[in-house]
């Protein structure tokens, strides 16, 4: 996940100072932005054109507050999208080469526990921090995509948004859903995963592996707009 923040962030540091911040002829994807009159206050983005991405919005002004239920809603089109399916098949694959959990053996039996307990692993966290928190709290599972500035500047806003996000009313708070829905995911982790991996040490690692993640991811959200414009802007 590291090498790709960093490639996404390398391929975005060449246009971003030569970009507007909405720029002429953007589509509604680049703006990150909903379809008329679809999924309102969301988006239909994919990173790399298959993963969805489907919190991550623009004009912070202008995007009406998510209810329960939709809060619901989006977490569950993310979590059951084809290109999630994909993503976990391809980390239960590196799994499956590292042998990790050598309890689960080689073969198709090995690779499909790596896939359960991955697939596992990130519904049980995008649930409690995307809806489950995000519900209770009152708080917006949404990243707000900052789209100008030096790559060093979106760079820390970017990472900050683990710890800071906003309530429903739009205030700025401490952002309590990511990190205690990640704190709850970690726990629960150890209700399924192998029993070697239930103890305090493992728990705690895994918890700050999530954050870490899900910072690298949205490090990600915030430049892939602009690398993809390089990419089209040089296949041409």
């Amino acid at each position: 996940m590291l090498g790709i923040v960093a490639a996404v962030v390398a391929l975005a540091v060449t246009s971003s100072a030569q970009q507007p911040s909405v720029p002429a002829g953007q589509t509604k994807e680049d703006q990150g932005t909903k379809r008329k009159g679809e999924h309102p206050g969301t988006s239909d983005n994919r990173l790399f054109g298959a993963l969805p991405d489907f919190l991550t919005v623009e004009n912070a002004e202008n995007v009406p507050p998510l209810s329960t239920k939709e809060k619901f809603d989006v977490t569950i089109r993310s979590t059951f999208d084809l290109g999630q399916y994909l993503f976990y098949g391809g980390l239960a694959g590196i799994s499956q080469a590292e042998n990790a959990d050598p309890s689960y053996g080689r073969g198709v039996a090995g690779y499909a526990k790596r896939f359960g307990l991955v697939f596992a692993d990130g519904t049980t966290e995008n649930f409690l921090t995307s809806a489950i928190f995000a519900s209770v709290l009152h708080q917006d599972p949404r990243y707000y995509r900052l789209g100008k500035g030096s790559v060093w500047y979106r760079t820390g806003y970017s990472v900050s948004r683990i710890f800071v996000t906003r309530g429903d009313t739009g205030h700025t708070q401490f952002n309590f859903s990511e990190i205690g829905g990640s704190a709850l995911a970690a726990g629960l982790y150890n209700t399924y995963h192998p029993a070697s991996d239930r103890t305090v040490a493992n728990t705690m690692a895994s918890w700050w592996m999530q954050i870490g993640y899900d910072t690298g991811f949205i490090i990600v959200r915030e430049f892939w707009p602009d690398v993809r414009r390089k990419f089209r802007k040089t296949s041409k």
